[in-house]
């Protein structure tokens, strides 16, 4: 088994694959920080979720196409992201124990995110329930309540390691930045400090939602993506701050597709 995974995770197509899966992460927050700079600059647009911006491709021209592509994407980005985690390792780079949680995590989401858009390809309905549904349902469980706070907290933890991240420029670490000249290594470290820094906010902001979902026993009160870009908008100075953290997570993207040149797989 260990001889079948190292052999997986230094193949050249598992590293074709997850540089897909790169691109297709970035086509997605694009589409998702343009449409929040739009509503922030109210030029229409309106906060949307990883699973919004695909159902906004898929609705515009050649958006089956597009999705079909983004779907391949995604599950190779998955695949990578839990093989790392399965073996610790890949062609170009090996990972601590830390590193396999969080590809963990990343490869179960991007898992169904991938699923969403094969659903959205074929006509099925995507779920349209969201984070309110799902934690309505877990805290009619016996301990609910505690198993919200925890996932709030751990998120609010994951939003606070995606800041020290980007403010650190930890992500350096995992690229190939003796390949890059020195005019592109400065625009990938901004755009990777920017980046990082507004999925932090987002993140934390998601997290505070499910801990006062818990402790005020009110599912309303959880959100997604969709719902913390929104938070940011109606807070003071809303537009300034949805802008700011939009034109984060479009420089994100950037990123992203940025490092599917540089990262080391």
């Amino acid at each position: 088994m260990s001889t079948a995974g190292h052999r997986a995770a230094t193949a050249p197509a598992m590293g074709w694959l997850a540089r897909a899966g790169l691109v297709a992460r970035g086509v997605v927050y694009a589409v998702i920080g343009v449409l929040a700079l739009k509503l922030a600059l109210g030029d229409g647009g309106k906060a949307t979720s990883q699973q919004g911006a695909l159902k906004t491709i898929g609705h515009g021209s050649f958006g089956t196409f597009l999705l079909v592509l983004l779907a391949i994407g995604l599950a190779g980005y998955a695949l990578w992201r839990l093989l790392r985690a399965a073996v610790g390792h890949g062609a170009e780079q090996t990972d601590e124990p830390s590193d396999r949680v969080a590809a963990a995590a990343s490869g179960v989401a991007y898992v169904i995110l991938c699923v969403t858009a094969i659903k959205i390809v074929s006509g099925a309905r995507a779920g349209s329930g969201g984070p309110r549904h799902a934690t309505g349902g877990v805290l009619g469980w016996s301990g609910g309540t505690v198993l919200v706070a925890i996932a709030g907290i751990v998120l609010i933890g994951v939003g606070g390691y995606q800041l020290y991240k980007g403010i650190a420029r930890k992500f350096c670490e995992d690229a190939k930045t003796g390949e890059m000249s020195d005019a592109v290594r400065r625009a990938y470290t901004a755009l990777g400090v920017a980046g990082h820094c507004a999925r932090g906010i987002v993140f934390g902001l998601i997290g505070y939602g499910l801990i006062k979902a818990a402790l005020d026993y009110d599912s309303k009160k959880a959100i997604g993506l969709d719902g913390a870009l929104r938070k940011l908008a109606h807070a003071s100075y809303g537009p300034l701050l949805l802008g700011i953290v939009a034109l984060g997570l479009v420089m994100f993207a950037a990123y992203s597709i940025a490092d599917a040149r540089y990262r080391k797989v």
